[in-house]
């Protein structure tokens, strides 16, 4: 099975910034787009940041535009969440997510925490 695997979490202080990076455990991960979600305690998963390989195409949850960049690698199956501007409201477990191609399930890491103080 294909696990992915985030690293980068950590402690800032408010109007920092951190880097995310997330990489599959196999390159032959047949995948169309690789995203980022969050966790905080007690909600629901929510969306962050999507990146469709195809075309480049990049989502937004609008709780982060303007501050956070998603890039990636197609070849090696890696994506990035660059955050600036951090915000207490961001503390959350990122999880970084595969979304796959015809018969191939999508995959998830365990994520990695991130916790901004004020």
């Amino acid at each position: 099975q294909v696990q992915l695997v985030e690293s980068g979490g950590g402690l800032v202080q408010a109007g920092g910034s951190l880097s995310l990076s997330c990489a599959a455990s196999r390159r032959t991960f047949s995948n169309y787009a690789m995203g980022w979600f969050r966790q905080a305690p007690g909600k629901e998963r929510e969306f962050v940041a999507q990146l469709n390989w195809s075309h480049g195409n990049t989502y937004y949850a609008d709780s982060v535009k303007g501050r956070f960049t998603i890039s990636g690698d197609n070849a090696k199956n890696t994506v990035y969440l660059q955050m600036n501007s951090l915000k207490p409201e961001d503390t959350a477990a990122y999880y970084c997510k595969g979304f796959g191609n015809w018969g191939t399930p999508d995959a998830w890491g365990q994520g990695t925490q991130v916790t901004v103080s004020s």
